[in-house]
């Protein structure tokens, strides 16, 4: 894994001097370029224009001409779930050597350990002026907000995912225990703002109703879910206006929209807008026409010329949830080791860098956006955590792939769900091995995908040695097992997956995981379960994790 640090680095150093030697001889080659980093909530990979969306009944004219001015990723992939995939993407680094493994709720506290890099610190160390709008879901304790995580300032922030701010409405759940429901008001936080180093403040309460109302009789008031994605708009909108004025100041932005987390309730003024009138597609268009208008300010003040905008979502589709749910054509959804938990949207613009539609099907994904940004701003990967302990990162910097001069670096990507140490899946190449079948049980997709695609709900059911294997190119959909079948036998693809599985497992000897931040109830623990626990240790103390080949037999 130190290699991985190495290489990154030395894909930076050769990237700045490749950026400078493109750039025109004038005083532009030497300014940093602008990061404006959008995430949407639980969006499909079909649901957007440039996946076949619009043949759904969900037109995205503005993230169309995003992917018409940029690059394209149909490999690009996320974590299976919402804190899982923000904190893969602020950190560049797997979600459980942060700790960040499960979705955080109210009242839970705690939240992204100090010690973690950001997008937001390491790029202020180059110089950035950082911001932050929108959901942040990555914990509620002072430490762990985006003021204390890098980010200058943070303006109508949510801390949580869309339908937690129900939980208190006693006309979404009016058979809730009263006490509950008043331990749920008292512990939800609503929007906030503040600087760093500065007092937080809460602008206003966030609710499931249509009420915008973000003042009453001088006090912070309430906004319901539908018009909160309004106060992101407004926000990327007002720091792109005043950072016009500063044009020596590189800046980062992370706009993060609440949609289309469900429960889905567009704006009044997006409602039967998508051409199939349903709650969920309505909710397409509105985020499309949102990002649209953050996009047509930038061009407007002409910082759009030196500024790298990256568009993606945090996480697989949820088709849980149908018809309020997002689409994907791969099997499985969010919360399950499958490409559709994983496998997301993706699009980059950066003028005069990245060649103008273009389109990508090398393996790449969140966690790789720390490598990039950090290249893009000049600024080198730490080699300590903010307590100046030893770390190492996820992350490859994917500058070659952005500006048409190589391939990725990375060749293999490790699927994780809440509680695994060792990936539950793992790609190399373009051959997959699922090991833990969690979400469907082995069920065939189709009609029938929301019975069968079960995703939290499914019982764990780890495969061994003998995990089901797939070749993506041939089968994306994951649908035809080939590690043994009646005409051929793809065991030997092992060989590889299991190399780079024992590469990354030592690598928790010298770094060992950061405790869990938010855990929840994942089954019963065993007698024997408890008494590997010690042998397990120890063998990673001493050679890894030793994962013998398959013998056939």
């Amino acid at each position: 894994m130190n290699r991985r640090i190495i290489c990154g680095v030395g894909a930076l150093a050769a990237s700045t001097v490749l950026w400078g030697a493109l750039a025109p001889v004038q005083a532009q080659e030497t300014r940093k370029p602008n990061i404006l980093f959008i995430v949407s909530d639980d969006t499909g990979y079909g649901d957007l224009g440039p996946y076949g969306g619009e043949g759904r009944g969900m037109p995205t004219p503005n993230i169309d001409k995003l992917a018409d001015e940029g690059m394209t990723f149909f490999s690009f992939y996320a974590q299976p779930s919402c804190t899982p995939g923000r904190a893969a993407m602020q950190t560049g680094r797997i979600p459980n050597r942060s700790g960040m493994t499960t979705v955080a709720f109210q009242g839970e506290g705690g939240g992204l350990p100090a010690a973690e890099w950001t997008l937001a610190s390491v790029l202020k160390r180059g110089g950035y002026q950082t911001y932050f709008t929108g959901k942040w879901h990555l914990g509620e304790a002072d430490y762990a907000l985006p003021i204390a995580q890098g980010y200058d300032e943070m303006k109508y922030v949510g801390l949580y995912h869309l339908n937690a701010y129900t939980y208190a409405d006693a006309t979404w759940f009016p058979d809730m225990d009263p006490e509950l429901r008043a331990m749920f008001q008292k512990v939800t936080k609503g929007s906030l703002s503040g600087k760093a180093g500065g007092e937080v403040t809460e602008d206003f309460k966030i609710n499931g109703q249509y009420v915008d109302t973000p003042v009453i009789d001088g006090k912070p008031g309430v906004v319901g879910i539908p018009f909160f994605d309004g106060y992101v708009e407004k926000a990327a909108i007002e720091f792109l206006d005043a950072a016009a004025k500063k044009p020596d100041q590189p800046f980062y932005i992370n706009v993060n929209f609440m949609k289309v987390h469900q429960p889905n309730l567009p704006a009044p003024e997006f409602q039967h807008k998508s051409l199939s009138k349903t709650k969920y597609a309505d909710s397409v268009v509105e985020l499309d026409t949102r990002i649209g208008r953050i996009l047509d300010k930038l061009r407007e003040t002409g910082m759009d010329r030196n500024t790298l905008v990256f568009y993606t979502t945090d996480n697989g589709a949820w088709q849980d949830v149908y018809p309020d749910a997002g689409y994907t054509p791969f099997r499985g959804t969010k919360g399950t080791v499958r490409e559709g938990g994983n496998r997301v949207p993706a699009i980059a613009v950066w003028p005069g860098k990245i060649k103008p539609s273009s389109k990508n099907h090398d393996i790449v994904g969140g966690l790789d956006l720390m490598a990039t940004f950090a290249a893009a701003g000049g600024v080198p990967l730490p080699d300590k955590d903010r307590e100046d302990k030893p770390i190492v990162f996820d992350s490859y910097d994917m500058s070659p792939v952005l500006l048409g001069t190589g391939k990725s670096a990375r060749k293999s990507w490790f699927y994780f769900t809440e509680n695994e140490l060792t990936p539950g899946a793992a790609r190399v190449g373009n051959y997959k091995a699922v090991f833990n079948l969690r979400g469907d049980n082995g069920q065939s997709t189709g009609g029938l995908a929301v019975d069968s695609n079960l995703g939290w709900k499914g019982a764990e059911s780890y495969v061994a040695t003998v995990p089901q294997v797939f070749d993506l190119w041939q089968d994306p959909q994951e649908r035809y097992d080939i590690f043994m079948n009646n005409y051929t036998e793809h065991t030997w693809t092992m060989v590889s997956i299991s190399n780079a599985i024992e590469e990354l497992m030592k690598t928790y000897v010298q770094h060992p995981p950061r405790k869990l931040q938010s855990e929840s109830y994942s089954g019963p623990l065993t007698i024997t379960s408890y008494q590997r626990f010690e042998w397990a240790r120890q063998q990673l103390g001493k050679e890894g994790v030793n994962i013998p080949l398959p013998t056939g037999n």
